[in-house]
C-alpha cells in the first residue's frame, strides 16, 4: 500500500496540489478512517525506521518522509504522507494503473478503522501493474516516475529479493511484512536482458525467515528464465 501512496504523492505534486518540500509537523496523533473524531497512533515498536520518530515535535519534508516511508518502510512516514495526500488520492494511483482489487482505506494501526472492516488490501497483478506503469513512465510525468525509480532502487530492506538475485543487480523495490505475510514488488534490471516485474505474495503459516526465503527462491528462478521472459508464450 505504501506504493500507492507514494504514487499519490508524486502524482499531486505533479498537479501542483502538492509541495514535495513542504515541511510538515512530525506527530503522532492521527484522524481514523472511522470519522467520529477517533484518533489512532503508530508505535515505535511496531515500525523498522527510528529516524521519523527521532524527529517527533519537529519538522520534516515531505520528500525525506515519502522517502522513508519506502527504503525503510516507516509506518510514522506513512501515516504522515497519506494524512497530507488523503484516501483519494491513493485510490487515483491505484485507478491510473488499471488496479482491480488493491485499495487503501486506512492509515497504519488505525485499528477502530480495522475492527470496522476497513482493510488495505494488494493483489499481485496489481502491484504488478504499478511497477509496469512506473517503468513505462505512465504513472506519472517521465520526471515524477523517473525519481520514484530511483528511491525504489535505494531501498535498504533487501531480506528477502535481493536476497535471490546475483549481487549488485539493480533491483527497484518494495516489501511490506506482517504475521504470517511477505509481500515483495520488485522491477529487476538486469545487463543482459529486459528489465521485468515480479511480484511475490506469501500468506502462509511462516515464520519471517522462511517467508523472506520463498521470495529469494522466487527471484532466483526469475533470474535463472530472465532471457525468456520477454518472449511470446509458445503454441
Amino acid at each position: 500500500m505504501k506504493l500507492a501512496v507514494m504514487a499519490a504523492a508524486y502524482r499531486l505534486a505533479e498537479e501542483g496540489a502538492l509541495d514535495l518540500d513542504e515541511e510538515v509537523r512530525v506527530h503522532n496523533d492521527f484522524a481514523s478512517a472511522v470519522g467520529d473524531g477517533a484518533i489512532y497512533h503508530a508505535t515505535a515498536d511496531y515500525d523498522s525506521d527510528p529516524q521519523p520518530w527521532e524527529r517527533l515535535g519537529r519538522a520534516a519534508s515531505l520528500r525525506w518522509l515519502v522517502r522513508r516511508m519506502i527504503v525503510r518502510s516507516s509506518n510514522l512516514a506513512t501515516n504522515l504522507v497519506l494524512e497530507r495526500v488523503g484516501l483519494p488520492a491513493a485510490a487515483a494511483a491505484w485507478a491510473a494503473t488499471g488496479a482491480r482489487h488493491s485499495v487503501v482505506t486506512r492509515g497504519i494501526q488505525d485499528y477502530a478503522a480495522q475492527e470496522a472492516g476497513r482493510s488495505n488490501l494488494v493483489t499481485a497483478a496489481d502491484l504488478a501493474g504499478m511497477l509496469g506503469a512506473l517503468q513505462a513512465r505512465t504513472l506519472a510525468s517521465p520526471t515524477a516516475c523517473a525519481q520514484m525509480l530511483e528511491v525504489l532502487l535505494d531501498q535498504e530492506m533487501t531480506a528477502d529479493v535481493v536476497q535471490g538475485l546475483p549481487p549488485g543487480t539493480a533491483v527497484a523495490h518494495k516489501n511490506g511484512w506482517v504475521d504470517n505475510v511477505r509481500h515483495s514488488a520488485a522491477l529487476v534490471l538486469p545487463t543482459d536482458a529486459q528489465p521485468y516485474v515480479l511480484v511475490t505474495c506469501v500468506s502462509a503459516e511462516l515464520d519471517d525467515a522462511a517467508g523472506c526465503a520463498v521470495v529469494a527462491r522466487v527471484a532466483a528462478a526469475s533470474w535463472a528464465d530472465r532471457h525468456g521472459l520477454s518472449q511470446p508464450p509458445r503454441k
